[in-house]
């Protein structure tokens, strides 16, 4: 009941500030499906379904509300050669499996791997991202009349000015508004949405792909599928966090899995290509008041009753009111703490931001960028944990026996140390280590261990390891070798 209640609530507490942000989400998406189109090498039409199926069917059964998923460039960029080898068919086949291992990571959980992404890659990400959302606007800023640069200058203005008179309308709405009416009143010759391509003019219909269903097809398909669903889950998880933050809101990685690729089978079916949670266009519902279910599902369906309904009304929209938005969104997306945070922060997170930031930019592939600044994230923390270890000696003249007291994790960062730490020139009678301040965790620290305890049996001089804990001591029970050489020779001598 507690259940229905919180998801009740998620469609219907917000409802003219979901509805009127969706509506300017749907324009946005317009240009940006036709861009991804164009990238993926298929028709406006595909791009445009896509993002009408997945975003509605992703505010039914996603995780996230207010998070708007659609075609995006990340997804179209892999789709590239398939759609060019094997034709648009193989890229609905693909979609289909793509959906289907995304399901299959909710249900098992792969939500979680969230925690292993550090707030360094995190921010990274979302400076990186601003930096392509304005990279993507250069060929409306570029060799264009100067006309052009007035429009856009006004439709910041109206952007950033207008929730000072009211904020009861969306901002970028009325700029799209202002700036249509405008642009057809004066004739002004600029750029429009009809430049960039031809717009559907009938609803989508259900289809099923067109390929012999055989290993064949499942070899070729495959490996696209496993990418995009890896891709699509990454961005889509991270876009989550994100709105997570902005809203100040949990959500539900494993569900929001679930989603996506039911999302995905959806999009296949009616003729779409694959997509995944836009960080972009979630900036825009977010800042436009959008925060339940019914934020995504008006988006998507707002946009298919544009392009098929109101066509001729989105045509005439000029594209400097559209570059204008996704300026404000690039402006609002970047981090700028980050930039005063890279001196007073440590050193290593300040690598990690840096270095995701430059990856992402320089490949225009989110996924590298990430996997980068977790690898990073990864090295300096092991760094950091391996420093903490430290071994201390105490000689016991009475009884010749000396103690080497081990505090801290053993693990492969810091096996090395662990045997420097030990003086193989001693000649004490009997050597004992006491590991009870330790932890061992991987076979490299019982392979250290293993590599001290032989090295004094070797000299002569008797070794005695205590103070395990449950977890190293089953460690140490199934991999070490000092200790099945002594079972071994406790067995030889009961023979």
């Amino acid at each position: 009941m507690q259940s229905f209640t919180n998801y009740r609530r998620e469609w219907f507490s917000n409802i003219r500030g979901d509805i009127l942000s969706g509506i300017v989400v749907a324009l946005a998406l317009i240009p940006e499906a036709i861009g991804f189109s164009v990238i993926a090498g298929v028709d406006p039409k595909v791009g445009l379904y896509a993002s009408f199926a997945i975003a509605c069917v992703t505010a039914f059964v996603g995780g996230r509300p207010g998070m708007i998923s659609a075609a995006t460039a990340a997804t179209a960029v892999i789709m590239v050669t398939l759609v060019k080898e094997h034709g648009l068919q193989y890229l609905f086949a693909a979609t289909i499996l793509m959906g289907v291992i995304q399901i299959l990571a909710g249900y098992l959980k792969l939500g979680r791997v969230m925690r292993f992404v550090s707030r360094s890659v995190i921010t990274g990400f979302v400076n990186a991202l601003a930096i392509l959302i304005f990279m993507a606007q250069l060929p409306e800023l570029i060799g264009v009349p100067g006309l052009t640069y007035a429009m856009i200058a006004g439709g910041l203005a109206i952007i950033y000015l207008f929730p000072y008179v009211t904020k009861l309308i969306p901002s970028p709405l009325v700029a799209i508004i202002v700036l249509t009416t405008l642009a057809w009143w004066t004739g002004m010759d600029l750029r429009t949405v009809a430049d960039l391509g031809e717009l559907p003019s009938t609803l989508p219909v259900f289809l099923l792909p067109d390929v012999p269903l055989n290993l064949e097809t499942l070899q070729i398909i495959l490996p696209y599928s496993v990418t995009l669903a890896a891709v699509g889950l990454l961005e889509s998880l991270l876009t989550a966090q994100i709105v997570d933050d902005m809203t100040d809101t949990p959500s539900n990685k494993s569900q929001e899995c679930i989603g996506q690729g039911t999302g995905n089978i959806a999009s296949a079916l009616i003729g779409g290509m694959g997509g995944c949670a836009m960080i972009g266009q979630s900036v825009i519902n977010v800042s436009s008041g959008g925060r339940g279910r019914l934020s995504a599902f008006v988006a998507g369906a707002f946009l298919l009753f544009l392009i098929v309904v109101l066509d001729d009304l989105v045509r005439i929209i000029p594209m400097a009111a559209l570059v204008a938005i996704m300026i404000m969104v690039s402006i609002g997306t970047f981090s700028w703490r980050s930039i005063l945070d890279i001196r007073r922060n440590p050193w290593q997170s300040s690598v990690v931001m840096l270095a995701t930031v430059v990856t992402v930019v320089a490949t225009h592939d989110l996924a590298k960028g990430v996997i980068v600044g977790v690898l990073l994230s990864g090295i300096f923390f092991a760094g950091k944990v391996a420093k903490l270890f430290r071994v201390t000696r105490h000689a016991d003249e009475i009884t010749g026996a000396v103690t080497y007291r081990v505090t801290g994790q053993i693990f492969f960062a810091s096996a090395e140390s662990f045997i420097h730490a030990f003086d193989f020139s001693d000649e004490a009678r009997k050597v004992i280590i006491d590991v009870s301040a330790a932890h061992l965790w991987d076979i490299t620290a019982v392979g250290a261990l293993d590599k001290i305890v032989l090295k004094y049996r070797k000299a002569g001089i008797e070794v005695e390891v205590l103070g395990f804990n449950e977890a190293s001591a089953d460690m140490v029970d199934r991999f070490a070798l000092h200790d099945k050489d002594e079972r071994l020779a406790a067995s030889a001598a009961l023979h």
